[in-house]
């Protein structure tokens, strides 16, 4: 089977996973993925291998082969698992489960690593770009930091008490953070290393993103610069593009007919993938706005998709 050089992969309640040619909509792979529903999608830096998180279990399937079992399962969630992601070189993966734990996972050995206990069920967990420091958020309202080498947690605030945080999402120099709740707003920060090589929230801006709760939120990514970007995908059937510089709508992308879950950005920045509950996934060019692409095939709701059409960064 040929190595794609863009991934692009869909998932939801219809207990499958696709991938598609990203240009033409052509579905040329589904995976039946029999255990749960699947909740987040996330391609390892080099290509090799799809993670898809389900309930309790996360799957490891192979990028370029027909085989439709998962090469690896890791199993010690003992409920949904909404976040998962890698080290920028795909030697650990991290989780967030509802739960209530975070995990880190070694690729190369059994069994999970590290487990930190948020108290509250997590919906969402990313990985500081220093590599050193997980950010979490959860449902009862709570942004914990997780100093991966003191091994605790070195910083804890809540936005907003009891508003569960929905989304995180941080700048690709590790220069701000974003977190977006299920009252529609998106809380700002500056983040600044202390002295003691802690990492402080600086409060930048709150935005009033939409109306219904802010389901994803992303700030775009290295090659996008000089442009500066946050998206929102939203209950409203909405996502909106901010430029960052002062927090001005830049686009407001319209087509999806239902809850628009999950977004990626191509790695320069110039398209958005996004996945909604009217079972479709779209690409779309955001200098227009327009919707270029529908990917349709799925059964029921699409809630996730990941992305990767960037070159492997040991190759470089």
């Amino acid at each position: 089977m040929p190595h794609p050089s863009v991934v692009l992969a869909t998932a939801g309640y219809d207990h499958t996973i696709k991938f598609w040619e990203a240009t033409t909509g052509r579905c040329y792979r589904t995976l039946q993925y029999t255990d749960s529903q699947v909740n987040k999608l996330e391609v390892t830096p080099d290509k090799q291998y799809l993670a898809a998180a389900g309930n309790p279990h996360i799957r490891l399937y192979d990028v370029n082969s027909n085989h439709p079992q998962p090469v690896l399962t890791y199993e010690s969630h003992m409920n949904n698992v909404t976040a998962v992601g890698f080290q920028c070189d795909g030697k650990w993966m991290y989780s967030g489960s509802e739960d209530g734990t975070v995990k880190i996972w070694d690729l190369r050995a059994p069994g999970c690593q590290r487990e930190y206990e948020s108290r509250a069920a997590v919906n969402t967990v990313v990985l500081h770009p220093n590599q050193t420091e997980l950010i979490s958020g959860d449902q009862n309202g709570n942004i914990r930091v997780w100093d991966l080498q003191s091994n605790s947690c070195s910083c804890e605030l809540v936005p907003e008490v009891d508003t569960a945080v929905r989304s995180l999402t941080v700048m690709w120099d590790g220069s701000l953070v974003v977190a977006a709740n299920n009252n529609g707003t998106c809380y700002v920060w500056r983040l600044l290393r202390g002295t003691q090589m802690m990492t402080n929230f600086e409060p930048l801006h709150k935005l009033q993103a939409h109306d219904r709760y802010v389901l994803k939120c992303l700030l775009s990514p290295e090659y996008c610069e000089p442009n500066k970007y946050l998206a929102t995908t939203s209950s409203d059937h909405t996502v909106k593009i901010w430029n960052i510089f002062d927090f001005s709508l830049a686009r407001t992308l319209k087509g999806h007919s239902r809850w628009v879950w999950d977004c990626v950005f191509s790695v320069d920045g110039a398209f958005l993938v996004t996945a909604s509950s009217d079972h479709t996934a779209r690409l779309w060019e955001l200098s227009t706005g327009e919707a270029i692409r529908v990917y349709q095939g799925h059964q029921k709701a699409t809630v996730c998709c990941a992305l990767h059409d960037g070159t492997d960064p040991s190759a470089v």
